[in-house]
């Protein structure tokens, strides 16, 4: 993932690995509840994490007038942050598939059964990476109701921003991945923090 590589700035190996860790600890941890809901093994793993500047997020899905869909949750607790997963609209329709069982292309548009769908992974993804992130830090999380939205990237993170109150430049990225023989789906956890939690969170990681 270059575009994120080449944002980081003070993060070094170590760091990284920690956060992919906690990735891949929340990620294994939702293969199980999505095995369970959907009565088939998902298969997924977490390529890259790190943290970036706020400005690159939308260079790393596409582009401002690309449109995505996006699970938000607002995150309470010792952390106030913006969570959210998304999915470039392809990437979403394709996860359908993929879930649903069906050939990949079934799916052309996204519709209510779609959404309820998405909307539930992306919840049971984030509850699960928090969930690793808290017990690695020793920090509460607090999420509210997943959100859904499906428009153009600048839209729905502009409407974030405003309704989380956002302050810092700074965003945790967990890259996720879902595959099935030749199919690979890429997804984007960003926990957007108000000032001063990535610091937190790093430092409660002890790589601050």
């Amino acid at each position: 993932m270059e575009n994120l590589n080449a944002s980081l700035e003070d993060l070094n190996p170590f760091h990284l690995e920690v956060l992919r860790e906690v990735g891949n600890i929340g990620v294994g941890n939702a293969v199980t509840s999505l095995a369970q809901m959907l009565s088939k093994k998902v298969n997924m793993d977490v390529p890259e994490a790190g943290i970036l500047e706020l400005q690159d997020v939308i260079t790393l899905i596409g582009g401002e007038e690309d449109v995505i869909v996006c699970v938000e949750q607002l995150i309470e607790g010792d952390t106030p942050a913006i969570l959210l997963f998304i999915l470039n609209e392809e990437s979403a329709m394709c996860l359908t598939d993929l879930l649903l069982g069906r050939e990949r292309g079934s799916t052309t548009s996204i519709g209510e059964m779609e959404e309820s769908l998405l909307k539930e992974v992306g919840n049971i993804l984030s509850g699960s990476i928090l969930n690793a992130l808290s017990e690695m830090t020793g920090l509460v999380f607090v999420p509210s109701v997943p959100a859904f939205a499906h428009d153009m990237m600048g839209a729905v993170l502009s409407s974030a921003l405003i309704e989380g109150g956002y302050y810092s430049d700074k965003v945790l990225v967990v890259e996720t991945r879902f595959f099935e023989s030749a199919t690979e789906i890429k997804g984007y956890f960003f926990i957007l923090p108000q000032k001063e939690v990535v610091e937190k969170i790093l430092s409660a990681l002890g790589v601050g």
